[in-house]
């Protein structure tokens, strides 16, 4: 099951620490759901999502602040010792001196931020959903084109990280080199990204690793990027046919979603950086409801009826 660290929630959503004696170095997150405990609150635990992390707003604060300390303490008691990950207060509230205790008590870590509730539940719940998304590595390259997420795929040897250069010199991105990292982040979108310890490098056979960052500058790499085109790098075969037309899409899957992939045959003189650039373009297009292929065939059909036209009368 997929985890990650309430360290590292803490440090990327800026959070305040109000229980520095509580040790979270072993606290994992399993789930990119949100729980804000209303009804716990006023003492029914029934159906209570005590894995998820817990988020207490302006709502559930000024509730509590009405409470009867004799009724108040029984039912933190029970929402504490439940064995819930953390809680954050939003919205600039801050925990009672007897939820402090507890937390204490119970080693539960507790958290402010200054952002509304509503706002903050978006951005974690976001955050979550990337970090514990389903993953999946894969041999491939993956540059940003024109904004598109082209993952470049072949056998070794073929020209994938020398495409990339190419197009790293013609102005564009590179994401990942060798390994890509695919996380599922929503029905329709996967993104990918560079393991940690090979981010911003490139292997080119013959020359070794070069540092992408360092030698073109910040604006040539980007750390994560939507997968919107898969093009297939294979050695040209004389005998198979391919796509010369485009009518009709062809797709490969990753993670149970479906994505458009191209399968480019490799000869000697085939500019890659081009073709890859075309073909992003094209896919921008047709995301955009037009169609070359289409409108040519379109075209067509059009000339053969205006052809037709006399003969049938």
């Amino acid at each position: 099951m997929a985890s990650v660290a309430l360290s590292k929630l803490v440090e990327k959503l800026d959070l305040k620490n109000m229980t520095p004696d509580v040790d979270m170095s072993a606290i994992k997150i399993t789930l990119p759901d949100i729980n804000r405990p209303a009804l716990q609150l006023t003492g029914y635990f029934d159906h209570f999502d005590s894995d998820r992390v817990q988020i207490i707003g302006y709502v559930e604060y000024t509730y509590l602040e009405h409470l009867d300390r004799e009724k108040k303490l029984p039912i933190y008691e029970q929402f504490i010792s439940s064995k819930i990950p953390c809680i954050v207060y939003t919205t600039r509230t801050e925990p009672d001196a007897d939820m402090m205790e507890l937390a204490n008590k119970y080693n539960v870590p507790i958290f402010t931020t200054r952002k509304t509730t509503s706002s903050f539940m978006a951005e974690i719940i976001r955050w979550l959903n990337v970090e514990l998304a389903p993953c999946i590595s894969i041999h491939g390259v993956l540059v940003d084109v024109y904004g598109e997420g082209v993952l470049i795929m072949g056998e070794s040897g073929i020209g994938k990280s020398e495409a990339a250069l190419e197009l790293i010199k013609r102005g564009h991105r590179l994401v990942s080199d060798d390994v890509v990292e695919i996380r599922k982040v929503s029905d329709e979108t996967i993104i990918g990204s560079a393991p940690d310890i090979t981010r911003h490098f490139i292997e080119l056979r013959g020359i070794g690793i070069i540092d992408v960052k360092t030698l073109f500058g910040v604006e040539s790499v980007k750390n994560t990027q939507s997968i919107d085109l898969v093009i297939k790098l294979e050695e040209w075969d004389r005998e198979k046919e391919y796509d010369r037309l485009g009518l009709e899409e062809e797709y490969t899957e990753f993670l149970g979603n479906q994505v458009v992939c191209h399968s480019l045959p490799i000869r000697p003189g085939r500019n890659l950086a081009v073709i890859v650039e075309s073909a992003a373009v094209n896919h921008r297009q047709k995301k955009m409801g037009y169609n070359a292929a289409q409108e040519l065939y379109n075209r067509v059909q059009n000339s053969l009826a205006k052809r037709r036209g006399p003969e049938g009368e």
